[in-house]
């Protein structure tokens, strides 16, 4: 009779603790199902993405949110292939991408709060999170060892001194070779421009990245002396104090922008409380955001002159998917 009592005891406990496990399964903090959260779908760095979660976290929305991310372009192949099918509520991408998406698909809603105030005129279904610019890092270690001349352009690193000596991304999978391309296009032209990508290409050999951030890490290492990346990034490690320097290109330091924008699916009560995060990050996470993008981006910001690009530049057509697949065939056939 012990023994029946003792087992009915542990099956009960088994079956308590199987459903507080289960309703826990949706994440941290306030309980709520999965279906209850808003999905966010992200290509932002790790220093973004935690300063988005901080700005959630601490004004109310810990537990409310589940944030998944994505390399740029796999997020944007997914972004064109599902539309308002995607599972994500919101998501936060590559402004061009948005831009060429909701002309596709018109999935986002109107951004309904209006403060802070954007310093670049930006479409009514998305608000920019952060600014990158692109600048060429040296280690300097590496380029006295080599012997190698500074360079003070883009085009110095296809003469043939810096063969093997360069490390870039490749356009056909990084969105930072874009700002690459962008300035090399602007300054020379598309023919002149394509044959300087060639030869920079030709001159990386191997050390042609797919991520925007492996020129950095090789350089970082010392496998290459000089690459090609998100201008932050290098200024980071610089910082540290490594022999990392950061040299603005003459051709002019373009830049890309990201931003956060809210999909219209239909259920208001999930658009609502979407609509609302993507309004605390703007507002709050924005003061984090500017110690690693040191750009301004609304009225009211300011940034350290010291981290201010020499030749900040903006590329004179409108940036698109369809730009962008122009200047990958320019460089690749």
């Amino acid at each position: 009779m012990k023994k029946k009592w003792y087992s009915c005891l542990l099956a009960g406990c088994l079956m308590l603790s199987a459903a507080l496990g289960l309703s826990g399964c949706g994440g941290s903090g306030t309980q709520q199902s999965g279906d209850d959260k808003v999905v966010i779908y992200t290509n932002a760095d790790p220093e973004a993405q935690d300063a988005f979660k901080h700005a959630l976290d601490n004004h109310g929305f810990e537990g409310k949110y589940i944030m998944q991310t994505f390399g740029t372009s796999e997020l944007g192949g997914k972004l064109i292939a599902e539309g308002k099918n995607l599972e994500a509520d919101m998501i936060t991408m590559s402004t061009f991408y948005i831009d060429s998406v909701q002309q596709q698909h018109h999935m986002f809603a109107d951004i309904t709060f209006k403060d802070p105030k954007p310093l670049q005129e930006t479409p009514f279904y998305y608000r920019p999170t952060t600014g990158q610019f692109g600048s060429i890092f040296v280690n300097t270690e590496v380029m006295k060892k080599e012997n190698l001349p500074m360079p003070t352009s883009i085009k110095d690193l296809t003469k043939p001194i810096y063969k093997d000596k360069i490390s870039i991304p490749d356009i056909m999978g990084s969105s930072t070779s874009w700002l690459l391309a962008q300035a090399v296009f602007d300054a020379y032209g598309e023919k002149e421009g394509a044959q300087i990508m060639k030869q920079l290409e030709a001159n990386a050999g191997p050390h042609l990245e797919k991520s925007g951030s492996g020129p950095l890490k090789k350089v970082k290492a010392g496998e290459v002396a000089v690459g090609f990346g998100l201008r932050h990034q290098g200024l980071m490690e610089q910082q540290k104090g490594l022999p990392i320097k950061v040299i603005d290109p003459k051709e002019g330091n373009f830049f890309l922008t990201e931003g956060v924008a809210v999909l219209n699916k239909g259920n208001a009560k999930k658009q609502e409380m979407a609509m609302k995060m993507a309004e605390c990050l703007i507002k709050n996470a924005r003061k984090e955001l500017l110690k690693y993008y040191p750009m301004a981006l609304y009225e009211g910001e300011g940034v350290d002159p010291s981290f201010k690009p020499a030749y900040p530049k903006q590329f004179k057509e409108k940036l698109t998917v369809e730009l962008l697949k122009k200047h990958q065939d320019l460089i690749k056939k």
